[in-house]
């Protein structure tokens, strides 16, 4: 996942709602919306095909936990554990405080490849970070509006101020129709004028072996777009989350690019058999 937008408890109807937009190899199979686990939870989700993982976990109790990677020039070390385990950890539990406490008590950062996470629920949410040695970090968050892409949280970017400027400038957002209000700034193509090419470790390009591991690595303009279109990686799909004050999260799922894919109410997850239920992978 490349992009989350996360409204927490800005609406009493609705404490929390994600939007996001995953940003991934074209080749990479993946299914965009399934149930992930079967069990008390049951868990939605995306799933990567490559490494079994997922990139947006969403479970019955109103949990949602998103990652988005940290950018390697050196490229990712396939010798790690997939970070595609952490949302489906942290959405086995019932709330998001014991999640993170868990998460911080039986993982080590160092186990992984770097990433930041958001995990939310009615009453909360958290900011986590894997990166160096030992236990994740976990920061927990006031309400308010946060957007998250390949960069801290508090980290200057050009891409996520952007977002933000976008969803603040939407007249009417909390208690809207979120869907229709949040699907055109996960459309949006837009690159912000002072963007700088971002790093992806997704594609790791060739460099010459006297280059140094913490050079950056220059990326196509085109990824400073919330809806990101490139030869070979792109935009795969999109997600929408709501969750009511009572009751099912709600759950829309665009699997392609949400610029030319509708968004599908998969929400009937929650209560249909888990075997081969899932949304067809669009041809890319």
């Amino acid at each position: 996942m490349c992009l989350l937008i996360v409204l927490s408890r800005l609406d009493v109807a609705s404490p929390l709602v994600v939007a996001a937009n995953r940003d991934e190899r074209l080749d990479r199979p993946a299914i965009a919306a399934t149930v992930l686990a079967d069990s008390e939870p049951r868990i939605l989700g995306g799933r990567d095909e490559l490494a079994g993982g997922t990139w947006l976990a969403v479970n019955e109790h109103g949990l949602v936990a998103g990652l988005t990677n940290r950018p390697s020039p050196g490229g990712r070390d396939a010798s790690k554990r997939s970070r595609g385990e952490l949302p489906l950890a942290l959405a086995r539990h019932q709330d998001a405080t014991s999640a993170v406490a868990d998460l911080a008590t039986r993982f080590r950062a160092d186990d992984f490849n770097a990433a930041w996470l958001l995990v939310g629920d009615r009453e909360s949410l958290y900011y986590v970070q894997l990166g160096g040695a030992g236990p994740p970090a976990v920061e927990s968050l006031p309400p308010g509006l946060y957007v998250l892409a390949n960069d801290p949280l508090d980290g200057v970017s050009a891409k996520t101020s952007h977002v933000r400027a976008r969803v603040e400038a939407i007249s009417g957002l909390v208690g809207g129709d979120y869907l229709a209000l949040l699907q055109p700034v996960l459309t949006d193509h837009t690159i912000p004028p002072t963007a700088t090419p971002p790093v992806s470790d997704s594609m790791p390009e060739p460099k010459p072996e006297a280059e140094s591991e913490s050079a950056p690595v220059t990326r196509p303009v085109e990824h400073g777009a919330a809806c990101v279109h490139t030869d070979g990686y792109g935009t795969r799909s999109a997600a929408l989350v709501l969750v009511p004050a009572e009751g099912l999260p709600s759950m829309w799922v665009a699997d392609g690019p949400p610029c030319r894919t509708p968004f599908v109410d998969v929400s009937a997850l929650w209560s249909e058999p888990a075997a081969g239920q899932s949304v067809e992978q669009e041809s890319e």
